[in-house]
């Protein structure tokens, strides 16, 4: 059980076979942790309550939905106020096209990452939806040529 807000070995290797297949039956995921069913299914319930565990998705192929163009999209703003940053963030979440987006230090605002079918639809979104967000001063592409690692999986130490 978790104390002092450190979780314990039992919990981290939850959290480690549920990153791993969120599907797993809570049964086979007592076998793997070395506890009963039942504590096993309170704890991953206390798990999910206190928030270490946010939600459970399927993690889709975008090669094979058609989302071949990768690219990351370096962004200065034209004015970096709170007004102008909360009409940025308003604005991106409304874009499905975009599936990350972090503000960053150092020379520029914000990092997205872009996912569309192909480089005619990327240029459609940096021409045309990146522009109707407006207060972007300045951009900068890196198109993926190859996709190395990308993972979901959070490193857990015991």
């Amino acid at each position: 059980m978790k104390k002092n807000n450190v979780l314990d070995s039992v919990d981290t290797r939850i959290l480690h076979h549920l990153q791993l297949n969120c599907r797993i039956t809570n049964v086979e995921l007592s076998k793997l942790v070395n506890l009963s069913p039942t504590p096993c299914l309170e704890r991953v319930r206390r798990l999910e309550k206190e928030g270490y565990i946010s939600k459970q998705v399927a993690i889709l192929d975008a090669k094979k939905l058609g989302l071949n163009n990768h690219a990351f999209v370096q962004i200065t703003l034209d004015r970096t106020t709170n007004n102008v940053f909360a009409r940025f963030k308003e604005a991106v979440m409304k874009i499905p096209y975009i599936v990350e987006c972090h503000m960053v230090a150092g020379g520029y605002d914000y990092l997205i990452k872009v996912r569309t079918k192909n480089m005619d639809a990327f240029r459609v979104f940096l021409g045309e939806t990146l522009d109707d967000i407006g207060g972007i001063g300045t951009t900068h592409t890196y198109v993926v040529m190859e996709e190395v690692k990308n993972t979901t999986y959070l490193p857990l130490d015991d």
